[in-house]
Parts: structure tokens; sequence; C-alpha cells
């Protein structure tokens, strides 16, 4: 039965939706109605703890607004790993993507989510800031856990956030690696934990700094850090992360922790005014 209750969940991949699921109680949310984006590996335990589930293809923007329409839900999140494939050409569109898709500009995430978000918008549904529901989740400021960074690291971490907000001001990716001052590598659609295994093909104990983009719409593609990060620094033998206070979910924070300790990792929140120094 459709209530007029119902939250939305449009779910990708990965964990940050089952974090949503797990807040329910703490945001007051009865009913949620998730549409799954299929070949996204939108987790099992999502799917049993949504009130209603369906999945949809990452083209049919018609079908996931008749569900929503038919369930109710005039406001909904989008969560988890989906912009990729969203953004990557020929994919065989809906009649409501086709006619999205010529008024796009381009494909970088920021403008496609952008155009779904406005177009749900449209039809009364208002996608929200995902920072909203789960603030529990956000990266604080300060050193979490590890050794403090040296006086050089801090250099390096100063320049990271420096590029880092111009790589995001470009929507080309959010983190960068830089050992001693030079940059070993640059995020792009690999991804973070890819990008810090490439970094760890040419060096070592690297820096990996993770920014926000500049004028980050907080209703998608908020940057993450969790396991999966502390996996990749680990194989590539880089022990200092830092990412913006604030804007930055810890994923399954106690185990991300607990792992990098084991590790000997430091993880960093810090501010973006700090690119300002170098």
């Amino acid at each position: 039965m459709a209530s007029n209750d119902s939250m939305g969940l449009i779910s990708g991949g990965g964990v940050l939706p089952l974090e949503f699921m797990r807040a329910r109680e703490r945001n007051g949310l009865t009913r949620i109605v998730t549409v799954g984006i299929k070949n996204c590996g939108v987790l099992e335990e999502v799917k049993t703890l949504s009130d209603h589930y369906e999945e949809v293809s990452v083209t049919q923007l018609g079908k996931l607004i008749k569900i929503f329409h038919r369930e109710g839900v005039k406001k909904a999140v989008m969560l988890g790993n989906v912009a990729p494939r969203m953004t990557i050409a020929d994919l065989r569109l809906d009649w409501r993507l086709m006619k999205l898709a010529m008024k796009v500009k381009d494909r970088r995430a920021d403008s496609v989510l952008g155009a779904i978000s406005d177009e749900l918008g449209s039809e009364g549904i208002t996608i929200e800031k995902t920072t909203d529901y789960l603030p529990q989740i956000l990266l604080r400021e300060g050193v979490l856990c590890g050794p403090a960074p040296d006086e050089k690291q801090m250099r390096d971490i100063a320049l990271g956030v420096k590029l880092a907000l111009v790589s995001g001001g470009h929507d080309i990716g959010q983190s960068v690696v830089i050992k001693n001052q030079a940059v070993v590598c640059v995020e792009a659609m690999e991804g973070t934990d890819r990008c810090i295994r490439r970094a760890g093909e040419y060096t070592n104990d690297a820096v990996v700094v993770k920014m926000a983009k500049p004028n980050q719409d907080l209703r998608f593609d908020v940057p993450c850090l969790g396991p999966g990060t502390i996996e990749s620094m680990k194989a590539a033998n880089a022990r200092i992360v830092a990412a913006e206070a604030g804007k930055t979910f810890l994923l399954e924070p106690q185990k991300t922790l607990e792992e990098a300790l084991k590790c000997g990792i430091t993880i960093l929140g810090v501010d973006r005014s700090l690119g300002e120094t170098i």
C-alpha cells in the first residue's frame, strides 16, 4: 500500500545505501521504497530491508518515476555506485532520458545527475541531500587514527587539497596522490581505490587526498572512505589518507578505523582552506 510517508531510495552498489537503511529509525522513516539500478551490485541486505523493492535499468528514468508515483514517493535520496554507468555513452536510453540527454551539455557526472534530479523535481519528487540523512558518518576534522603527519607530509597534503579541488572543479575526480610535492596519480572514472593502487605501481609512502568538489552537490556523489580504501592503501604501501571534514562519508567507521590502525595508516579530516597555504 502506497503511503504519503514513503521515502524513496535510488540505490547503486556499495555499503552507503545500507548505511541509509540502518539510519531509518534515527531519521524517522516509516517506509522506504527502493529502486535498485540493475548490474550495479545492489546489496541483498538493502533489498530485504526495503519496504518495497524494484529494479530498473540505468537508462529507465521513466520507469523509475512511475514506480515512485505509484508508491507515493515525494522525497528520495540517491546513494551508491551509480554515476559511472550513468555517464558513459553507448547506452540505449528510454524516451525520457533521450529527451533529457538533448538538454545536457556533456556527460559529466554532475551534469547528468543534476539533470536527472531536476527532471524528478518536475514530477514532484525532490532529491534530498544525502548528508542530511547520514550526519553520523561524516568525517570530522583532525587525526582520526594513526600517527599525526609531519611537516613534510602536511606540505604534500596541502598540495593535494589544492589540486584535488581543481580536479573536482572540472569533474575529473575527487582524489590525488602526492609524493614529495610531485603528483603521482589523479583519479578519473576508475574511482579512488583503483587510483591509489595505480599510484602504488610508481612509489610508496605517498599521501592520498580526497576532497569534495568546490561546488559539491550534496544530493549525490559525496566522497567516501571505507574498508576498501584501507585495503588499497595497504596494497600501495601508502600511509596517509586525508579527506575533507564534514563532506566525506566514513563508511563502516569502526571496521575502517580498526583496519587502518592495524596497518599503521593515518586517517585525517582536513578543511579545504589548507590548500590556500601552498
